[in-house]
């Protein structure tokens, strides 16, 4: 992957934006996980434009005494698939964790899917159980988005959940070894010959479903992708993304999720696809909007969501650009 000779084990990449606490308290749960692995940390700040990249090189100044961690400052803000790249380039390994700074390691979760990814060869990507602080587990196995799952997603009604509950894209939280079509990015091993077959994640998401892209891409070339619930890791969702707080609130979600999905259903499902997808949620939409007028409570409303689904349709795989890039 880089000019660098020496093959580690494991090169696990961590992108900042704007989250130096959330950094630090990960690597703290991380560095005794590695004592006793051929493995590096690659941190990368996505051009966040504040104090972080100086807290966090104070904090590894005294704490990082093995010169675990390289620190990489990007010039731009390209998004969570070019920050990863980036972090992918820099270092040469056998396997890439990809982890989200909000994550903190459970003692003995990087050893155990690095045991699972060895043990499986047909096995390209291995996700560990995320969930919450006091244990209780969150949704990270999950089916490809189709226009069945973007009609109930909008028509928010038990009774079509059930009737379709084979196309509901996230799956229950697995307690056993489990085979997903795609799985969460916040934490995820991949293995060299994945990156080398299909090439690395794609930039044209800035954010929010390049994991499925990836994934989908993979399982195209053969590869399986693998979900091990006893490898756990601790998911806070505090990043840098205001998504899940904005859906709580039913307020207008950015502009680059809707671009996103567009993308991905242009590339999984071609124009065609992207079209009946929002056309299904419309008529999910209808069936929301009747409850209403039953009195029952619209769970559906999020603010313009409507005329955003639309996004770029026209020109899916038009690049988003950053702002503050």
């Amino acid at each position: 992957m880089s000019h660098i000779t020496k093959k580690l084990l494991l090169s696990i990449v961590i992108i900042n934006f704007r989250t130096p606490k959330f950094i630090t308290d990960c690597l703290s749960t991380l560095f005794p996980e590695l004592e006793e692995i051929d493995a590096r940390v690659v941190v990368v700040d996505n051009h966040s434009e504040d104090a972080s990249p100086m807290l966090i090189k104070e904090w590894l100044a005294e704490h990082d005494k093995d010169s675990k961690v390289l620190f990489i400052q990007s010039d731009t803000n390209a998004g969570f698939s070019a920050g990863n790249n980036l972090g992918i380039k820099a270092l040469d390994a056998k396997y890439y964790l990809l982890l989200n700074s909000d994550t903190l390691v459970r003692p003995g979760a990087i050893q155990s899917i690095l045991d699972t990814i060895a043990l499986y060869p047909k096995a390209g990507l291995v996700s560990p159980r995320l969930e919450w602080t006091d244990g209780t587990g969150q949704e990270s196995c999950f089916r490809y988005p189709n226009p069945f799952s973007e009609f109930m997603a909008s028509a928010q009604t038990g009774f079509i959940d059930r009737m379709l509950n084979r196309y509901i894209v996230p799956m229950p939280v697995q307690t056993r070894l489990a085979g997903p079509e795609w799985t969460s990015f916040a934490c995820v091993l991949i293995r060299r010959e994945v990156f080398q077959q299909i090439g690395l994640l794609d930039e044209g998401y800035f954010m929010y479903f390049e994991d499925t892209e990836f994934c989908h891409r993979a399982r195209k070339a053969g590869w399986e992708i693998m979900h091990n619930p006893e490898a756990r890791v601790i998911h806070l969702h505090g990043g840098s993304s205001p998504l899940e707080q904005n859906k709580s609130l039913k307020k207008r979600l950015p502009s680059y999720y809707y671009e996103s999905r567009t993308r991905l259903f242009f590339q999984t499902n071609g124009r065609l696809g992207l079209i009946v997808a929002n056309l299904m949620w419309w008529l999910g939409r209808m069936v929301s909007k009747s409850r209403q007028l039953l009195g029952r409570s619209d769970k559906a409303a999020i603010k313009d969501q409507w005329i955003d689904i639309w996004t770029n349709w026209l020109n899916p795989l038009k690049k988003y650009t950053h702002p503050d890039a």
